[in-house]
């Protein structure tokens, strides 16, 4: 497959934006903003630290002044707002960003290179370096602005040459490649002396991640060293330096003091000496039956994670294969020694830290001790450390934890408390004040002045990391979503950011559950019922009402292979019965009694295992039509795509005509029309960035590519409800919709900046669309008027949508108290036109008297006004006149507003005019 660049998929999507009909219907955040989202990088302004950004991974930029009460996005007008650094200098005001995080996690999405802003994030500038993806720090040389040196992690799931360490001269017109290590190696961390800006120090992380395996550790990760500005570079762990230097070294984080004295955190994947060596899972699973079930379900994760299982197996699945099948524990310990066997031998050594004290000539290790459950077996998503500038025995460490040390990394404590996220990636030490941190995490910004022991917790914006959504149908309904890192949440569809829950007690939002919450199903005849969970296919049955939380995942009989669950399982109430519900593993499984029992109706719908350390080989969606029960779909993380017609009797491939080996996003049966089908792929796990849509009139025999003008990797396509000509199509950069079954598309995120869009889903009876991002939580769209764009309206060169009636109310134009808001009525009137121009308004009475007019520019497409009931003084004083029966006085605010009675507005355009009719209706008594 071609390969295209990002950024030239960005620019083409620009394009798109300019032409779309939809710029006036705006998309609303509606949260949740509690909960935050993954941090990635900090700049405070060390002269006035209340004031710092706040680089969040998929979230974009934010900014504060009054440390961390409220902040103010500055990276929306961006082409990308995936981060992976910030730096700023705080004199002049100028921002970079490197973009495209660098944690190197599922869901870490590629960046567009260096991105600079002279003007405080009004506007961007693309400074270049774009196929590096992935960018860890950019050092700005603060005498010299244009002096810049950027360290480049490059492509995540493919090798590539445009990653390493790139400097420029002339403020990022050209770029110098000055350290290259390698196709699959690129750099990670970069620390420059501030006394001597010189030397600097950058490390080098040799990964290769695939969809079905990481393996992040290998011999060209190491720590280099510049004495030149960053022109030069030499490698100073060698095997002589006393540094970990062979193909265990995984990722390293570095901390400069000095010139001199340097720390650096390291990933170590080298095993640890047998004697040293304590397999708690070992231990766990040789315990008696009973036993085994009494081990907290948190100490069994931490002995999986420490075993090389936090990207297979959770303890409610262990659990729920001895309880459900009869296993005793030992027979468990057969099946996951036998998945990973090397990783029972013995542990590795994990987390370490080591201190050079002659310019990385030489390192000794700082830790006495091994620092267990930091990194467990993996360190890929940290490595950060951050030392005292003053006083470089006080050193800090990010992991799950975030630990201390005051002698110099000899012995460590955790500092982070009950009110800080785990997953730590980033903390900045206050060179006035050393008690004074701030950390940024998985569940956003906390802030200490007591070095840990109280915090302050910051969330108090949208920027959480959705991977699914859903709704109910209770009157005034609710919205489902399932986070990156932070469980499932439901709250009020209305929901709108403020603080008063601070006073109130309760937070509109509500926890369902914790881990990374996945996919929603709430029952339609019951609310109270929800079934959602956690990663890798644990899920449950939760009764609201009733407090009842039943684990429902199936597991493999006994004697056979543990099923494989997608990272993103798969769930489908049939909306045929709602007792049934379907699951997919990499068989599709379904229950008759709401996951009670299971029955296999499927084989293997993948490609089958392919083995490594994530599950892979399984089923990525599922869909059932509205049309025929049984007449299932399913697609899978390796490209296949098969279809059933009699309940899973039998099974049809129906992919062998797409693009092979793809992430299947969704596949969907269609509300319209019986045969017809829709599929995305979604090629982001093999940094292949083009848009995969897919739609078939035939039950998937054929396929026809509808895609065209669209970029970036397709996550989801939603059908409109009520007009099957419209689609909706989320992508990793944005969200939009095609009004003719996907021959053209026009941008359809007005309200949202660059995101990924990974579900959406409509509310029928309220005709609104709701948009779960992976970085700025849920949006609400009315799109009641867009359904109402069929073939004969957009023909039309003008169309006005019905205007509702409003009820009286004596209260218009008043004041509920002194330094209350005086209520003001309003009504938005929307019309399509077909070409820009200005459309003249005019609201006339029963007798035809007209009593209000206004002029509104107009630009192709859907457009609104707003009109507030109000007419003129001199219409008010004539209309009195004429009508003895009509008294329209002043109000409070000095306006006059329309009295009860029956209206007509025309509105107009050339020499095309529409009328519609509303009512003001005299209030009950």
């Amino acid at each position: 497959m071609k390969q295209i660049t990002l950024l030239f998929l960005l620019i083409v999507q620009s394009t798109i934006a300019q032409n779309t009909l939809f710029n006036q219907v705006e998309a609303k955040n509606i949260g949740p903003t509690i909960m935050s989202g993954r941090v990635v990088d900090l700049a405070v302004n060390p002269k006035n630290p209340t004031e710092f950004y706040v680089a969040y991974a998929s979230g974009g930029l934010w900014y504060t002044n009054n440390n961390g009460t409220s902040f103010t996005p500055v990276m929306d007008s961006a082409a990308s707002v995936n981060c992976g650094s910030v730096t700023v200098d705080w004199k002049s005001g100028t921002i970079w960003v490197g973009t495209g995080e660098v944690n190197a996690s599922r869901s870490s999405y590629a960046g567009i290179g260096v991105l600079k802003s002279s003007d405080k994030g009004k506007t961007w500038e693309n400074l270049g370096l774009n196929d590096s993806h992935h960018i860890s720090r950019i050092w700005v040389n603060p005498t010299n602005l244009n002096e810049i040196v950027v360290a480049a992690v490059g492509h995540l799931y493919t090798t590539n040459k445009e990653r390493g360490i790139y400097k420029s001269t002339d403020g990022g017109k050209s770029w110098k490649q000055t350290l290259f290590v390698a196709e699959d190696t690129g750099i990670i961390d970069l620390a420059v002396s501030k006394n001597n800006p010189k030397i600097m120090f950058a490390a080098s992380w040799q990964k290769d991640r695939k969809a079905w395996h990481f393996d992040g550790d290998g011999e060209k990760s190491g720590i280099y060293k510049s004495e030149d500005g960053g022109t030069s570079w030499n490698l100073v762990t060698t095997k002589e330096s006393g540094f970990p230097a062979n193909e265990c070294v995984g990722r390293i984080g570095l901390a400069l003091f000095s010139e001199k004295v340097i720390y650096a955190v390291v990933d170590n994947q080298n095993k640890r000496p047998k004697t040293a060596s304590k397999n708690k899972l070992t231990t766990m699973l040789a315990s008696p039956g009973a036993d085994f079930m009494e081990i907290s379900n948190k100490e069994l994760n931490r002995a999986l994670k420490e075993s090389g299982f936090r990207d297979k197996y959770r303890a409610e699945n262990i659990k729920n294969w001895v309880a459900n099948n009869n296993m005793e524990p030992y027979e468990v310990l057969a099946i996951l020694s036998d998945a990973n066997k090397a990783l029972f031998e013995t542990e590795v050594i994990g987390c370490e830290v080591y201190k050079s004290e002659d310019g990385g000539k030489s390192w000794k290790r700082t830790n006495q001790n091994f620092i267990d459950d930091m990194f467990y077996t993996y360190g890929y998503y940290f490595a950060n450390i951050s030392v005292d500038e003053n006083n470089q025995n006080r050193v800090y460490i990010g992991g799950v934890p975030l630990l201390f040390s005051e002698d110099g990394g000899k012995t460590f404590a955790a500092i982070s408390k009950e009110n800080v996220h785990a997953d730590h990636h980033v903390t900045w030490i206050n060179p006035e004040n050393p008690n004074h941190i701030i950390n940024g995490n998985d569940g956003g910004v906390n802030i200490s002045y007591d070095n840990g022991a109280h915090w302050i917790k910051c969330n108090n914006e949208a920027v959480s990391q959705l991977y699914a959504v859903n709704v109910d149908y209770q009157e005034n309904y609710n919205v489902y979503g399932g986070m990156q890192d932070n469980g499932v949440w439901f709250g009020p569809n209305n929901y709108s950011h403020n603080v008063a829950w601070h006073q109130e007690g309760k937070y509109p939002y509500q926890e369902l559950m914790g881990g990374d919450g996945m996919q929603i199903q709430i029952d339609s005849r019951n609310p109270n019922v929800v079934f959602t969970g956690y990663q890798f296919g644990n899920y449950y049955k939760i009764n609201q009402k009733e407090g009842k939380f039943d684990f429902i995942s199936p597991a493999a009989p006994k004697g056979e292979k543990p099923y494989r669950f997608n990272w993103q399982t798969p769930i489908l109430l049939s909306s045929h019965n709602q007792d049934i519900l379907y699951m997919g593993s990499e068989f599709l499984h379904r229950s008759m009694n709401q996951g009670e029992t299971w029955e296999k109706i499927s084989g293997d719908l993948t490609n089958g295992a392919k083995e490594g350390n994530v599950a892979f080989g399984t089923i990525t969606t599922i869909s059932e039509s509205k049309f025929q029960f049984g007449l299932l779909y399913v697609g899978s993380d390796d490209g296949k795509i098969y279809v059933s017609k009699d309940g899973g009797v039998s099974w049809q491939l129906i992919s062998g005509n797409l693009p092979q080996n793809l992430w299947v996003s969704r596949v969907v049966a269609s509300s319209h029309k019986k045969e017809r089908v829709y599929a995305t792929l979604n090629g982001y796990r093999n940094d292949i960035f083009e848009s995969y849509v897919f739609v078939s009139e035939d039950f998937g025999s054929n396929w026809t590519p509808i895609s065209n003008g669209l970029t970036q990797s397709v996550n989801v396509i939603v059908e409109d409800s009520a007009n099957e000509n419209i689609l909706y199509v989320g992508t990793d950069n944005g969200l939009f919709i095609s009004l003719d079954k996907g021959i053209t598309w026009q941008d359809f995120s007005n309200g949202m900046p660059n995101v990924a869009v990974h579900d959406a889903v409509i509310q029928t009876k309220a005709k609104e669309l709701i948009v779960g991002t992976h970085g700025r939580s849920i949006y609400k769209m009315d799109i009641s008027k867009v359904q109402e764009l069929t073939k004969e309206v957009l023909a039309k060169n003008l169309h006005v949508f019905k205007v509702n009636d409003r009820t009286k109310s004596e209260r218009w134009g008043t004041q509920n108290y002194a330094w209350g808001k005086t209520s003001e009525p309003s009504q938005t009137i929307w019309f399509y036109s077909n070409v820009d121009g200005v459309v003249n308004v005019a609201i006339t009475n029963e007798t035809g008297m007209v009593v209000h007019t206004q002029k509104v520019a107009a630009k192709k497409g859907l457009n609104s006004f707003a009109y507030d009931y109000s007419l003129s003084e001199e219409v008010a004083e004539k209309w009195n006149k004429k009508d003895k029966n009509i008294k329209i006085k002043e109000a409070e605010n000095k306006k006059f507003y329309l009295p009860v009675g029956k209206y007509k507005i025309t509105v107009s355009k050339d020499k095309v005019t529409e009328i519609k009719s509303f009512e003001v209706i005299a209030p009950k008594k």
